[in-house]
Parts: structure tokens; sequence; C-alpha cells
């Protein structure tokens, strides 16, 4: 498996590239990008690192730590005023009856979820469902770049964060992520040999930087296994 690298880190923040198969944060002993953040930072299992953002294990690209807890309070505000954009690449095989959006014309997604008990899973719900927390996902079809056939590169930009946002509400249209297959999804080629990645990719993230206040954007390289017909130009 790969070991994360770092993108950028400055005033407390750090981005990391995480690879398919990690998961984030795991119980100590456990292989996880919080445990390399405290080797690389040379902390101990009591130092001090944030986890104000996370990815799922089937998912690569670009995640935020932090070495401080200002940075992580600050942090931490921005993403519940929903001041950090994310944006991640999705690889889709749209089923029969399904729509895509229109090239240039950005639609929403708006939907309540509802994590399902002792699963490691969500379900949508009715709004008004006992537990069930608004998720909201901007979606494009991606102007440069296809990825030919009959799948679909869909650029998601979530404005909530809940639980498997992405996949369900992607899966729930018709549009299953390739390679998710715990939302119905295609099985992705030699994906068992690859760890069982998705083809959902954090591509790029953007904060402001908690000293200066400027604007920080950062960018993910695409793993080796992402088709070669869906990278952007």
């Amino acid at each position: 498996m790969p070991l994360p690298t770092i993108l950028h880190e400055q005033s407390g923040v750090v981005a990391i590239l995480k690879p398919v198969g990690l998961a984030t944060q795991a119980p100590p002993g456990l292989d996880s990008v919080e445990r390399w953040l405290r080797t690389h930072l040379a902390r101990g299992d009591d130092g001090y690192v944030g986890v104000p953002h996370r990815l799922d294990r089937a998912v690569s690209g670009v995640v935020l730590m932090t070495a401080t807890p200002r940075a992580a309070r600050k942090l931490s505000r921005q993403f519940e005023r929903r001041q950090v954009l994310k944006t991640y690449l999705a690889v889709v095989e749209p089923r029969p009856g399904s729509q895509l959006p229109r090239d240039g014309v950005a639609r929403e997604w708006r939907d309540h979820l509802r994590k399902v008990a002792e699963q490691a899973r969500t379900e949508l719900v009715e709004p008004a469902a006992a537990g069930g927390r608004e998720a909201v996902t901007r979606v494009h079809l991606h102007e440069s770049g296809g990825s030919g056939g009959a799948r679909a590169l869909l650029r998601l930009e979530p404005l909530t964060g809940r639980m498997h946002q992405l996949r369900i509400q992607a899966a729930s249209r018709g549009l299953p992520i390739v390679g998710d297959e715990l939302y119905g999804g295609p099985p992705l080629e030699g994906g068992v040999e690859l760890g069982q990645p998705i083809l959902l990719h954090a591509w790029r993230i953007e904060y402001d930087d908690p000293d200066s206040g400027e604007r920080v954007d950062v960018t993910a390289p695409l793993p080796s296994h992402w088709p070669a017909a869906a990278r952007p130009a």
C-alpha cells in the first residue's frame, strides 16, 4: 500500500494525500493517516494531532489534519460554516432511465440521510424521520475529460459532510460509483488486488489559512488505478 504524502503544510494545517485502503483514523496500534502523521511530527500516542476531516477507507485524495489545537479550532469552525470548499471526482455508470447533469449546468442533490444502526452504511429517509440529517451536494458533468463508453465523470461539491453522502446520493439517482458495490455500483476491474478502491477521489480542497486568512487551494493527484479516459485534461 502506498504511504500518505504531504501536499501542503502551513500554520498548523497539514494537507495529506491519503491512499486507498488506509483509514483516516483507527484504534491505537492500527495503521491510519493519523498514526502516520504522528510519526511524521515525531509525536507519541499522547501528542496532539487533530482530525477535523475524514475520508472513507476506499476513497483516495486530500484530507486535512492539524498539528495544533488552535488550527483545529479555526478549521473546524470553517467546516461548520461551510467555508471549506471540497471537490471530488467520481466515475459513475448510469443505469437506464437515470439523468446526468448537462455539460456546464450544475445540479443540486438534496436529501436526508441516516446511519443504519450497527452497520457501516447510510440510508435515505424522509425529512421528518428520526435521526435524519440533511445532505446537500452540487453536481457537475466534468467539462474536460469524459470516461468514455457508458460511464461518466462527475465533479461533486458536498456542502455538508454526512457519512457516505456522495456514494448514496449518486446511487439513489441511478448513478452508482464504479467499484462501490456496497451501494450497487459495478465492480472495478482489479479492485481486489488494489485494496478495493472505489472511483471517488477527493480532488481539491480550499480553506482559509488559520494565521494569514489567505485562501489556500490544494489539489491531490489522481491515483495510478484511475482510468486514463477519466482524467481531467
